[in-house]
C-alpha cells in the first residue's frame, strides 16, 4: 500500500497498513540493526528474532527503510533477507533523509530517522536497544546525538534500554531535562545504559502500570507537546554485564582513541570494539539480548496505548 505525507510517498506493508486502519498496536524498528550490526546471517535471524518480540509484547512490527525513493513501513522477510546480506547500504540518519530519498537508493534508518518515519506513518511507538546522546568530552567536541535533538521534534515514544556507557549519561539526562523531553523508566528506578541495568543515575519517574504510562503519553502530546516520550527498561539482570567493568575498557579505550586520532562519528564503534575485545565477546550477546527484551516491551507497551485509545474513543 502506498501513502503520499506531502510530497514523501510511504509504502506500508499489508500486514502494517492493515493493523494501522484497524487501529491495532504497531511498533516501528530501525533497519540501520540490520546493515550495521551482526555480520550476516546473524544480523538477519537477529532482526527476525526483534520482530518476533514486538509480535509476543503484542503488537504489530514496522521495520522501517527507504528504498526507490520512498520510505517503506513494514519489511518482509525478502526485504531483511536483502538488506542483511547486501554490503554498502549506508546508514540513513534524518539529515540524510532528504538526500537518500531524492537519490532514490537504499537506505538502513537509524534511531533518528526511525523516529521521523514513524510520525510521518501515523506509527505512535518506537523500540531500539539504546539512543544515542552526548558524547563525553562534547564540552569540547560539540558531539551530541541527532537521536536527542530529534526527540524535540517528533511526536513518538521511545522505548529504549537508555543509552550507551560510552556516552555522557549525565550530559544526556540533563539535555533531555533542558528540552522537556520526559523520561520515564519501567518497572525500574535507574536510567539503565543498554547492557548495563543502572547507569548510577535515578530516573526521574518511575511507572509500573503500562495503562498509566498510555495515558501518560497521551497527556504530554495534549498539553501542546510535539516532542518524544522516552520510556526506559532494563536489561535483564541474567544477561547485563556489571556497569563498574565497562567503565574501566571505556576510560582506558577513550585515552586510546585520542592517541590514535579517532574522531567523529568513528568513536562509537572504536569503543564498543574495545569494550566486546575486553568481555570476550559477552557485549555482544548481552547486545542482541537487549534488542529482543527492549522490542517485548516495546509492543506490551504499543498494545497497552491502542487499548487506552479506543476506551477513550
Amino acid at each position: 500500500m502506498t501513502r503520499n505525507h506531502g510530497r514523501v510517498p510511504l509504502v506500508f506493508s499489508e500486514e502494517v497498513a492493515d493493523a494501522l486502519a484497524e487501529g491495532r498496536p504497531v511498533v516501528a524498528l530501525e533497519s540501520n540493526v540490520i546493515t550495521h550490526g551482526l555480520p550476516y546471517p546473524d544480523n538477519a535471524a537477529t532482526a527476525r528474532k526483534v520482530e518476533d518480540a514486538v509480535r509476543a509484547g503484542g503488537a504489530v512490527p514496522a521495520t522501517i527503510c527507504v528504498e526507490g525513493g520512498r520510505i517503506r513501513a513494514g519489511m518482509t522477510d525478502e526485504d531483511v533477507e536483502r538488506f542483511a546480506s547486501t554490503p554498502g547500504i549506508p546508514k540513513v540518519s534524518s539529515r540524510d533523509l532528504p538526500v537518500v530519498l531524492a537519490q532514490g537508493g537504499l537506505g538502513a534508518l537509524t534511531v533518528a530517522s526511525s523516529v521521523v518515519a514513524a510520525e510521518i506513518a501515523g506509527i505512535p511507538f518506537f523500540s531500539s536497544a539504546g539512543i544515542g546522546g552526548v558524547h563525553r568530552g562534547a564540552e569540547k567536541t560539540m558531539d551530541v546525538s541527532s537521536d536527542l535533538i530529534q526527540f524535540t521534534r517528533s511526536k513518538v515514544a521511545v522505548v529504549c534500554a537508555g543509552a550507551k556507557s560510552i556516552l555522557d549519561l549525565g550530559l544526556t539526562m540533563e539535555f533531555l531535562e533542558t528540552h522537556c523531553v520526559p523520561v520515564v523508566s519501567y518497572r525500574s528506578d535507574d536510567f539503565p545504559a543498554f547492557y548495563c541495568v543502572s547507569s548510577g543515575i535515578r530516573s526521574p519517574q518511575r511507572l509500573d502500570d503500562e495503562a498509566v504510562i498510555a495515558r501518560a503519553v497521551e497527556n504530554h502530546w495534549a498539553l501542546g507537546n510535539h516532542s518524544s516520550f522516552l520510556i526506559t527498561t532494563p536489561v535483564r539482570e541474567e544477561d547485563a554485564i556489571d556497569a563498574s567493568e565497562v567503565d574501566a575498557v571505556i576510560t582506558g579505550a577513550i585515552a586510546a582513541a585520542e592517541r590514535d586520532g579517532v574522531r567523529g562519528n568513528a568513536i562509537t564503534k572504536y569503543l564498543m570494539r574495545a569494550v566486546d575485545a575486553a568481555t570476550e565477546g559477552r557485549s555482544s550477546r548481552a547486545n542482541m539480548s537487549v534488542l529482543v527484551s527492549t522490542a517485548e516491551v516495546g509492543g506490551r507497551l504499543a498494545a497497552a496505548h491502542a487499548r487506552y485509545l479506543r476506551e477513550t474513543a
